[in-house]
């Protein structure tokens, strides 16, 4: 089961690609709102219930995942391990900050050993038409574009607590990145549960398995899709 702050995944959990094993990946999924709902009508008091342990390997997280749910946390998150990967060298500092913000699109130069990385952020429809529109007419290069389709990022999720305006997904935003300061990992490829998995099942980044298993392609769609049952 999955909780998400996106009503998209109700729809990702049904794609063909996710259930690659014979079995679908996910049973379903609940937004957190749905969630939210669940837990007043079940009364259940958080305040109240003793501190256990995640299970493991779910439970192991780093601040490079808590800061995805924020526009520019994946670019974040994917320039540390970039940074470290490519240069062998240890990041002289971890935060990112010309990467994070509300802005509708936001840029920045990073450089990674003798190399100067261009890259690109927008979070709403609107703004990634124009970043896309940017590219498109040579305004721009980048090598790295981050998109989220809605504002702010997954903090501003069709599934999330409503009311939500900017303020609100500002506020929602810094506490990811309180998270991030106060997990004692902060980069993915340091993650040990990754480290593992990638050991024992998927070998290596980009390999024929992870490929297989961790990537999708695109599929056209229609705006307005009819089942097959209609159609019939």
């Amino acid at each position: 089961m999955s909780l998400m702050p996106c009503t998209a995944k109700k729809f990702e959990a049904e794609r063909p690609e996710m259930a690659s094993s014979g079995y679908q990946d996910v049973d379903v999924v609940l937004t957190s709102r749905e969630l939210g709902r669940m837990i007043r009508e079940a009364g259940i008091d958080f305040g109240n219930l003793p501190d256990e342990e995640h299970d493991a390997p779910m439970g192991i997280s780093t601040g490079a995942a808590a800061i995805f749910g924020a526009t520019g946390g994946v670019m974040e998150a994917a320039l540390r391990t970039v940074y470290e990967v490519a240069t062998g060298l240890d990041l002289p500092s971890i935060d990112f900050h010309e990467v994070r913000g509300l802005e509708g699109i936001k840029e920045a130069e990073v450089v990674l050993g003798d190399m100067k990385v261009r890259v690109g952020i927008a979070h709403g429809l609107a703004n990634a038409k124009r970043i896309l529109e940017m590219v498109r007419d040579k305004e721009r290069e980048y090598h790295f574009i981050e998109i989220m389709a809605c504002p702010g990022g997954c903090v501003g999720g069709g599934g999330q607590p409503i009311p939500t305006n900017m303020e609100i997904r500002e506020i929602r935003g810094n506490a990811l990145y309180v998270a991030d300061r106060q997990l004692p990992l902060r980069k993915s490829h340091d993650n040990p549960a990754v480290k593992q998995l990638y050991e024992e099942f998927l070998m290596e980044p980009l390999g024929e398995v992870s490929h297989r298993l961790l990537h999708t392609h695109y599929t056209e769609r229609s705006k307005y899709p009819i089942s097959q049952n209609v159609c019939d």
